[in-house]
């Protein structure tokens, strides 16, 4: 269980208070108007940004003092966070080691999750020839490898074709259901929501309210949501 109890969080001038819980294993999307306090949300679940008052517990284990590295969960960013420099299999392997000095069981690790993302003949090219799909796959087969307990999506697919999206989105929700990781899915895009998600969290009006089956929320929505989906 992930649970946010009387959190505030602030980002600038803007603050954000949530107080709910995620039970472990659930694919949730996070979804408001633009501004609202998605990002900040996940920021703070991550360490990024510090809480002003309230508890993070995973497990009941109490996050605060914990680097964001050293939380239980992994992130993809919007722009895959690649670096040019490294080929494909190095860009993975920084899930396993930051210094790259891979063990060859863990170089066979690093195979083995390309293959499970559709790039195991794609391992030593570099991300400039790749396609923006399969950059985005190296980003996840490298999440796969951090094997965290929580996955947290920060619009990873938004510049990908509507497809593409789908396919990644359907791939990101199988490798949940393998490893049972908690998904976490920040998006813009109800589609998105209908298409894997459990329940959603809606973040309106300066506060992250607690999850609400998908369908449920989408097809019934509360005045900030509807005047948001329009």
């Amino acid at each position: 269980m992930l649970r946010l109890e009387r959190c505030e969080i602030t980002n600038g001038g803007f603050t954000l208070q949530a107080d709910l819980q995620i039970t472990a294993g659930m694919k949730l999307a996070i979804i408001g108007p633009s501004g609202a306090g998605k990002s900040t949300l996940t920021e703070a679940i991550t360490g990024f940004l510090p809480l002003q008052r309230g508890r993070i517990l995973w497990r009941d284990q109490d996050l605060a003092g914990l680097a964001p590295g050293k939380r239980p969960m992994a992130m993809l960013f919007q722009d895959g966070n690649l670096f040019p420099h490294l080929t494909v299999a190095q860009n993975a392997g920084l899930g396993l080691r930051p210094n790259l000095r891979l063990s060859e069981t863990e170089r066979a690790k690093v195979q083995r999750a390309l293959t499970r993302v559709g790039l195991g003949d794609l391992a030593d090219r570099k991300p400039a020839a790749l396609s923006g799909g399969q950059q985005s796959r190296v980003a996840l087969a490298r999440v796969l490898l951090q094997r965290r307990d929580i996955l947290l999506l920060d619009e990873p697919f938004a510049a990908l074709g509507p497809a593409l999206k789908d396919e990644m989105l359907d791939l990101v929700a199988q490798i949940a259901t393998e490893t049972g990781a908690t998904v976490l899915m920040v998006s813009h895009d109800p589609k998105d929501a209908r298409r894997i998600a459990d329940q959603v969290i809606l973040v309106a009006e300066g506060k992250a309210h607690p999850p609400k089956e998908t369908a449920d929320l989408l097809d019934n929505p509360p005045p900030a949501l509807k005047a948001y989906l329009g």
